[in-house]
């Protein structure tokens, strides 16, 4: 029986998070597949569309601070169940753009939607050291970015088959339903502690300052050496993944004129590539010592850049997905490996502002690339650009590998769970 099933079959609190994730995040792609496709046919503008994206990166920049801070302070647990139930309210919404049809009622909706997403995704993070055990925190967290993948390759297709076939409405009822099967599921998790940040506590002597809290996680990222690293790289990415929302359909549409179906292959390519790298991460990740960790990212950084950039200049199509899919599986790598790191050594009490920050950089990064690859886009071909993000993304590795070289990356404290309880054995192995 594999890891992933012997955590399914014994750890309850796991399982019904899973399973949420699983239908949730497929209903998001439903919505994603139907909201660009309505707003190309209704406006049939490109420009348009990248406003949905900007609507997102937007949402999740307001919703991130606010998110991490009322995570450190309130049931994690309630807030993840008031996001789903908010989302599912705004998801059925989205039916008043097909009764009346408006590009400013779908980024208003697109916001919304976006920014009670935090509330939920740095929840769900905060919480995961909380219900696995030592044994299995590496592979709750491969098993749960796994999913993200496979709800991405999965969801896609089954979105744009639904749209085709049942229309627009279909879609968005469906997205509802999903947050609320979400929230049945995290309704059932159970804790004698309860899935309040440790420590923390409203008090007459330690009153919720949002502002003050927040500019204290800041902090305490900084304080840790290992979480402004991958803050860092995280940072990195974006440069390139940013531009990549754009330049995938580009590629597919306007380089290897194959059309909606090129679109679909250049990202199912990629899905498959980041479900191979998350499994290579799972097996590796419990092999590597904490130097060796380090500089495995390096590596996978390096490789992740050469492929996007040898993908972008390829004439071959089948070369070109080859590559994207080899990229996908080094960024899925570097994902799973950060992502143990963090579980392991962020403090409880500091975990919903880190991750949520995390998150709220690489979005505005990401912001940044779109809206630079849009623009870019009139003036400069597909592969100019498609070359420029990949280099953009290996250089991420120079100042990472520096810090190494320097000592400024030493192991912090294992603070997510009982440090003696996630030791990791075994030689280097890189």
């Amino acid at each position: 029986m594999s890891a992933f099933t012997r955590l399914l079959r014994d750890n309850a609190n796991y399982r019904y998070t899973w399973l949420g994730q699983v239908v949730s995040e497929v209903g998001d792609h439903f919505n994603n597949i139907a909201v660009f496709s309505l707003v190309m046919a209704t406006t049939g503008s490109g420009k348009l569309v990248s406003g949905v994206l900007l609507a997102r990166g937007l949402a999740i920049l307001a919703g991130g601070p606010i998110a991490g801070v009322l995570l450190d302070r309130l049931d994690r647990r309630q807030m993840m169940l008031y996001s789903d139930v908010f989302r599912a309210v705004v998801a059925i919404s989205f039916s008043f753009s097909l009764v009346y049809p408006s590009i400013g009622l779908v980024y208003l909706l697109t916001f919304l939607l976006f920014f009670a997403s935090p509330f939920f995704t740095s929840g769900r993070a905060s919480i995961l050291p909380s219900i696995a055990s030592k044994e299995e925190l590496h592979t709750a967290n491969s098993l749960t970015q796994t999913t993200q993948w496979t709800a991405l390759a999965a969801g896609t297709m089954l979105g744009g088959a639904s749209v085709m076939r049942y229309g627009y409405q279909w879609a968005f009822v469906f997205n509802a339903i999903s947050f609320l099967f979400s929230a049945a599921c995290i309704s059932r998790l159970s804790r004698s502690e309860g899935f309040r940040a440790q420590h923390e506590s409203l008090t007459e002597d330690h009153t919720l300052q949002p502002c003050r809290d927040y500019v204290e996680g800041l902090r305490y990222i900084r304080s840790v050496p290992l979480l402004l690293g991958i803050t860092g790289l995280a940072v990195g990415w974006a440069t390139g993944g940013g531009a990549a929302q754009v330049l995938f359909t580009l590629f597919g549409e306007r380089v290897f004129d194959r059309g909606p179906a090129g679109i679909g292959q250049i990202w199912g390519v990629a899905a498959v590539g980041l479900l191979t790298g998350g499994a290579i991460a799972h097996r590796l990740g419990p092999r590597l010592s904490y130097d060796a960790y380090k500089w495995t990212v390096t590596v996978v950084y390096v490789i992740h850049g050469i492929t996007y950039t040898l993908f972008s200049q390829m004439q071959d199509y089948w070369a070109a997905l080859l590559f994207i899919g080899v990229s996908r599986a080094a960024v899925a790598i570097s994902s799973v490996l950060n992502m143990t790191q963090l579980l392991r050594h962020v403090a409880d009490q500091y975990r919903g502002r880190v991750f949520s920050t995390m998150e709220t950089a690489s979005w505005a990064t990401m912001m940044l690339s779109m809206s630079a690859c849009g623009w870019a886009s009139d003036y400069y071909s597909p592969r100019d650009i498609g070359f420029v993000s990949g280099v953009l993304s290996a250089l991420t590795a120079i100042p990472w590998s520096i810090a190494i070289l320097s000592g400024k990356l030493p192991e912090p404290a294992r603070e997510g769970i009982d440090p003696d309880d996630v030791e990791v054995h075994g030689e280097p192995n890189v």
